[in-house]
């Protein structure tokens, strides 16, 4: 069974179709690239599996439940986590407390919810930094703050939302080695990323958008040789 299986999604506000009859799976474990180029409807995609929008057609199913009309904190219960294009931290807050918003999902208890928190502030590389406010973090560790607030939740399905977007090319390897080690660890991940050298390095597969269809689904290696994706996305650079 499908950790996550998407089916039929459609999504229209007013005349603007953002996603239409997109369907695609992925197995526990997994690590699946979305790639397309800017208004294809991917971060609607990811607002779609999350809760955050509702499809006008189309069905989620997690661990084969259908998810689809349920809340953002009941996906999220059922394992599924996200990150955002647009970092969304909370900036009077400290770094552990904004983990600590997170590890709430699994626990009301204050003691345990820091344990969380502290650890997964460690897996992120943020352990020394955990008493700093969000505010004074640098735009690389506030990617990692999210992903730590995230990961506080326990999911077993990851969604990360442009992981490398508005960084330096210095801390791009560091975000990278820190996704292929969630990855390791078990954690099924889909990523939406516009760096194709780090969307092919990580990827087991990816599925293309444009104007809000798929057009591929496949190893990297078969992506960068479709047509249809090189006349849509990638250019003739990547033949």
């Amino acid at each position: 069974m499908s950790l996550l299986q998407v089916s039929g999604l459609t999504k229209r506000f007013g005349g603007l179709v953002a996603n239409r009859d997109i369907s695609f799976s992925v197995a526990p474990g997994e690590l699946v690239g979305i790639i397309g180029p800017n208004g294809a409807g991917k971060s609607t995609l990811f607002d779609l599996i999350t809760g955050f929008q509702r499809p006008d057609v189309g069905v989620v199913r997690v661990d084969g439940v259908d998810v689809t009309q349920r809340r953002p904190d009941e996906i999220s219960r059922r394992g599924v986590a996200r990150t955002f294009q647009k970092l969304r931290p909370f900036a009077g807050m400290t770094a552990l407390e904004n983990v600590m918003v997170g590890a709430f999902q699994k626990t009301a208890d204050v003691g345990a919810a820091r344990d969380v928190a502290r650890r997964a502030l460690s897996a992120v590389g943020l352990g020394e930094r955990a008493d700093a406010h969000a505010q004074g973090l640098s735009t690389g560790q506030r990617k990692r703050l999210e992903l730590a607030r995230a990961l506080a939740t326990g999911p077993r399905l990851l969604l990360l939302d442009e992981v490398t977007g508005g960084i330096d090319q210095a801390t791009i390897p560091g975000l990278v080695r820190l996704v292929r080690d969630l990855h390791a660890g078990g954690l099924a991940l889909v990523v939406i990323e516009h760096n194709m050298r780090v969307i092919m390095e990580i990827s087991q597969r990816i599925v293309a958008l444009q104007l809000g269809q798929v057009i591929a689904d496949a190893p990297p290696a078969e992506i960068v040789r479709d047509r249809r994706v090189i006349d849509a996305y990638l250019g003739e650079s990547w033949r």
